[in-house]
């Protein structure tokens, strides 16, 4: 399964903007979620995460900025991030700890990228 991330694109510095991420197909549980980004040049690092009972975590340089949320019902991820930074462009991934119905144990998913772009 390949999860579907969306809401990327240009943005103003100081503006905001939101993104969500959808795990489509017969999910029989997620457990914790994850946005990664990868700024050009730079390795992907992790960005904020949940856990499935909606405990978030942060990287330091967004705490404050960015809120991450999810949707279990609807199997859904959420980043919204304000007061955004020229440094804050990359593309932005989606991952999940996830179990399909037909699987006995627990996989790793990621989703396309989505690219942000903060610039005037």
């Amino acid at each position: 399964v390949q999860l579907q991330a969306s809401g990327g694109g240009l943005v103003q510095p100081g503006g905001s903007l939101g993104l969500s991420c959808a795990a489509p197909g017969s999910i029989f549980r997620i457990n914790t979620m994850y946005w990664y980004r990868q700024a050009p040049g730079k390795e992907r690092e992790l960005v904020a995460h949940i856990t499935r009972l909606g405990s978030p975590n942060y990287e330091d340089s967004v705490k404050g900025r960015f809120t991450v949320s999810r949707d279990n019902a609807k199997n859904t991820l959420y980043l919204q991030m304000s007061r955004l930074k020229p440094e804050d462009t990359a593309v932005y991934y989606c991952n999940a700890d996830l179990q399909l119905l037909h699987d006995a144990s627990m996989g790793n998913y990621w989703g396309k990228g989505t690219l942000v772009t903060v610039s005037s």
